[in-house]
């Protein structure tokens, strides 16, 4: 593994990423929610700017760095509700990101129980992941057009939606430009209806057929994941003694937390293309894994092909499937410039939520700077 002087193993910024379920489910909230903004950016008079964010070089160190004397022990949490005895330190609380505009970001940080000052930092952020050095990300929103086109040519591949559907789509509608007619919008809308009874971030997920908790937990499991996860999560996060113990919500807000609210009601600003941002980090020599687990439906691996194409890179090592215990893991293929495109067989769109073991592995070959084995002698 390279050596990082850095002291601490892993940060993650607390956003807990549910499990889709039906009907109105946080799950079924979010993916309306960024279908919504998918059709919203088609219409030319939506108001929102879709220009490619411009890189920061100098910041206002007055107004973004603050002092962090005494911050470190006042967010230690002690011990989290309900939580078994664990050999790690975990920490809580708040990072000042705009002092000025009252702005600021929550985070959950656990510290490795051994060798942390020698460890990479691992921060993870909602749908990127990140050892500072170096960038993984998945699955990956890259770039509009081909993201919405590869969304709709899964549906049509996997018998999702009808040959009818699929042609009108392809015939009508045009994702590169702005402006949808009323042919490209009824193809679209008949095939909203053939996926909307489906955990479209796992289309052979099952769904949650009853959100009551239950006095009595079930019992955790890492290989067969509990649709209803969303509720509890839900319960357990906006519970008092809970919050409390995070150092969260200490204004006090008037709403629930969710992992997709709408408190937000409209978005000024969501470039059409992050290729720009992926170009720059290969151009000062920063490694790129995309990953993306082969299930999900809302950003498909389709999606995620067809964005990379679109950067037209050499191909350095080609397709191939990488293993896990002397088992496919998912495929993999490596282009010139440093990035490298991985897929999760039987994944759903949170990796880590489907195929825990196999993301442990991918996320293990990133932070050693290792190629994906391409055969059972090396699983």
């Amino acid at each position: 593994m390279e050596k990082l002087k850095i002291s601490l193993l892993v940060v993650a910024v607390f956003l807990v990423i549910s499990l889709s379920t039906v009907a109105a489910t946080p799950g079924k909230r979010q993916s309306q929610a960024l279908g919504h903004l998918y059709k919203k950016k088609m219409n030319r008079t939506s108001g929102i700017n879709k220009t490619p964010f411009k890189p920061i070089h100098s910041i206002n160190k007055t107004r973004y760095i603050h002092l962090q004397e005494g911050m470190k022990q006042k967010d230690r949490i002690q011990k989290l509700p309900g939580q078994p005895r664990v050999r790690f330190s975990q920490y809580g609380g708040y990072v000042t990101v705009d002092k000025l505009a009252g702005r600021a970001l929550y985070y959950y940080f656990v510290e490795a129980q051994h060798s942390k000052d020698s460890l990479p930092l691992l921060l993870w952020l909602n749908g990127e992941t990140s050892n500072w050095l170096n960038d993984e990300i998945g699955n990956a929103v890259i770039n509009d057009e081909t993201d919405t086109k590869g969304m709709y040519d899964y549906f049509e591949s996997h018998a999702l939606i009808s040959d009818e559907a699929a042609f009108g789509i392809r015939k009508y509608c045009n994702f590169s430009s702005e402006g949808s007619n009323d042919e490209c919008i009824a193809a679209l809308e008949e095939a909203d209806k053939d996926t909307y009874y489906l955990d479209i971030y796992s289309i052979y997920a099952p769904l949650c057929h009853n959100s009551s908790l239950t006095p009595q937990p079930k019992l955790p499991s890492v290989t067969n994941f509990d649709p209803c996860s969303d509720y509890y999560v839900y319960a357990y996060l906006n519970r008092g003694d809970v919050q409390e113990a995070m150092h969260a919500n200490v204004t006090k807000l008037d709403h629930d937390w969710e992992p997709c609210s709408n408190i937000i009601g409209e978005w000024r600003d969501s470039p059409s293309t992050m290729i720009p941002i992926l170009r720059e980090l290969m151009a000062n020599g920063l490694r790129v894994w995309v990953f993306s687990g082969d299930t999900d439906g809302r950003v498909p691996v389709t999606s995620t092909k067809y964005s990379i194409n679109k950067m037209k890179l050499p191909v350095k090592t080609r397709w191939h499937p990488w293993y896990l215990d002397a088992e496919v893991g998912g495929y993999t293929q490596v282009y010139k410039g440093d990035l490298t495109f991985a897929t999760v067989r039987g994944a759903g769109h949170q990796v880590p939520s489907y195929q825990p073991k196999r993301a442990l592995s991918l996320i293990k070959h990133f932070l050693s700077g290792t190629p994906l084995p391409d055969t059972t002698i090396y699983a």
